[in-house]
């Protein structure tokens, strides 16, 4: 089974969140390290842990990054990193595959299933292989315990408790 190092400098993971019922914010995670254990013809024993430097959030707009750094959302000083761990991978068709694990944020580990399309292997110019993975999740941020809201007055909330995240990751092939 081949051993694919995250590439920090070409991987994020990205998200959207509902912002007072009417539009979308989107922020990322430049903070990726991890490994997969990849070979296409050994989807079942394909592996990948990750973590992400919560304190690497990053939407664009400083005093909301502070926000969700803060006690209220990601409590960075308490639980710095979030991390995946898979624990059982299937094809689903060519080059498609579900990866069940273990996510763990603010500290609450819940099992979760991503969607994942992989690309490569392709050796760069410079002599490395890489491979690209494209990973998409669905999370309910309560369920790790990140409860801030508003209520409005028309009917919702300041902030949806669903997150779409979409991991955006190159990995290198390591010797």
């Amino acid at each position: 089974m081949s051993k694919w190092g995250i590439d920090p400098d070409h991987s994020v993971a990205a998200f959207v969140v509902r912002h007072m019922m009417v539009a979308n914010v989107h922020g990322q995670f430049n903070k990726i390290k991890g490994a997969i254990h990849f070979d296409h013809n050994d989807i079942p024993n394909a592996s990948v842990e990750l973590s992400i430097d919560v304190s690497g959030i990053y939407t664009g707009i400083q005093k909301r990054d502070d926000h969700l750094r803060s006690p209220d959302f990601f409590d960075v000083e308490k639980y710095p990193y979030m991390t995946f761990k898979s624990n059982k991978t299937e094809t689903t068709e060519k080059n498609r595959l579900k990866v069940f694990g273990d996510l763990t944020i603010h500290g609450i580990t819940k099992q979760i299933v991503i969607e994942v399309a992989y690309s490569g292997p392709e050796q760069s110019p410079y002599g490395e292989t890489s491979m690209g993975f494209t990973a998409t999740a669905k999370i309910n941020r309560e369920d790790y315990g990140i409860m801030w809201n508003v209520e409005l007055k028309n009917s919702g909330f300041m902030v949806g408790k669903e997150i779409q995240v979409v991991l955006d990751i190159e990995a290198d092939l390591e010797s």
